[in-house]
């Protein structure tokens, strides 16, 4: 007798989530050594933590013994003034997938619904299956969300919208004015989740905070994991009107977010200039990507996050060639474009490296 039989069968079925391939499990089967390899795979920041993170870090060691704020009250209190928003509107989470995961336990069910667009993270509909609820998925003609179609697609059974602006992994943004007029169509039920993990990549982003400012039901996520460099801490953060994010607090377990995270996130707040230069090395990097594959005649997506979608003929197949040749990029069959991959932006000697491999496996 299998134990498989008394679990949820929705669970057992599901694909589970693959992240990028970790440089020390590519080292080790294939023999490599760690330092030549070259990670463009999962979106992380190729300068590191700023910084100022990294003071914050050394200087929290030796309190680790002692449990964190639960409330986390000095950096959501700094988040709060960053936005100009009060303390009750800023959850913390443990990476801002976490508060994806809240936002479901909170607000999915057999008899809810979820909309996300076709292209979408694939978080969204793994986390809709594990909570029995209903998962619908809108065509995004160009990898744009389509967000008319989204708001034609509310019923009342529709609990959760899922936004991702930039799209992971399509790169692709939608503007105010389709913003507005979808926002216009949104019922009362609904809650509205903008997932702006890239946000700081952007140069003239859609004001979706004053939704929040509102007291409409929304919620903008937002990361330390990206621009800020601190991946490996997971710390993330939601906006939200008061009454949806008391209701999200109440989920949440009591110390979801680390003490090194916490410090961390609160200097990295301070370190602009850090930014400034994740900011700049990614709009080189992008450029450079463009231009190889104008070049090169490839068809690719242009992106406004730190990541470019390229179109390569057998995504798997690409990526266990440049595998095999110590670079990692992550394949997109997951995503239902098995032609593609994702590159993340590197610094300026990653890039290159990365395009000479890309060229050389293609050429094969």
């Amino acid at each position: 007798m299998s134990i498989q039989q008394f679990a949820n069968q929705f669970v057992c079925d599901l694909v589970a989530y693959e992240p990028g391939k970790p440089i020390t499990e590519t080292a080790r089967e294939l023999g490599l050594d760690p330092e030549a390899i070259v990670k463009v795979a999962s979106n992380e920041n190729p300068l590191g933590p700023a910084p100022m993170a990294l003071d914050a870090i050394r200087n929290a060691a030796t309190e680790m013994h002692i449990y964190p704020d639960g409330g986390g009250y000095k950096l959501r209190t700094a988040l709060a003034e960053k936005y100009d928003l009060g303390l009750e509107n800023v959850v913390l989470g443990n990476g801002s997938n976490e508060i994806i995961e809240l936002l479901c336990h909170c607000f999915l069910n057999p008899e809810a619904e979820l909309i996300a667009a076709e292209h979408a993270f694939v978080v969204y509909k793994l986390m809709a299956t594990l909570f029995g609820a209903g998962y619908v998925e809108v065509p995004d003609p160009n990898f744009v969300h389509d967000l008319d179609a989204m708001a034609d697609a509310i019923t009342d059974k529709t609990r959760l919208v899922f936004i991702a602006n930039p799209n992971n992994p399509t790169g692709t943004i939608v503007g105010e004015e389709a913003i507005e007029r979808f926002m216009a169509r949104v019922p009362d039920h609904v809650v509205v989740v903008f997932d702006e993990a890239y946000f700081e990549f952007l140069h003239d982003a859609p004001d979706t905070l004053k939704y929040v400012r509102e007291g409409r039901n929304v919620v903008v996520l937002r990361t330390f994991s990206k621009a800020y460099g601190l991946a490996g801490l997971r710390i993330g953060y939601g906006l939200a009107a008061p009454q949806v994010a008391a209701i999200l607090q109440k989920a949440r377990q009591p110390f979801n977010t680390n003490e090194v995270a916490q410090r961390a996130a609160l200097a990295s707040l301070e370190d602009t200039a850090h930014v400034k230069a994740t900011v700049d090395n990614n709009s080189e990097g992008l450029a450079f990507y463009e231009a190889a594959f104008q070049e090169r005649g490839m068809n690719y997506v242009p992106s406004v996050a730190n990541f470019i979608l390229v179109e390569v003929g057998d995504g798997d197949a690409v990526f266990d060639g440049m595998l095999k040749q110590g670079v990692i990029v992550r394949a997109m069959r997951g995503y239902k474009l098995p032609g593609w991959v994702r590159i993340s932006v590197g610094t300026a000697e990653e890039n290159q490296r990365c395009l000479e491999v890309l060229d050389a496996v293609l050429a094969n």
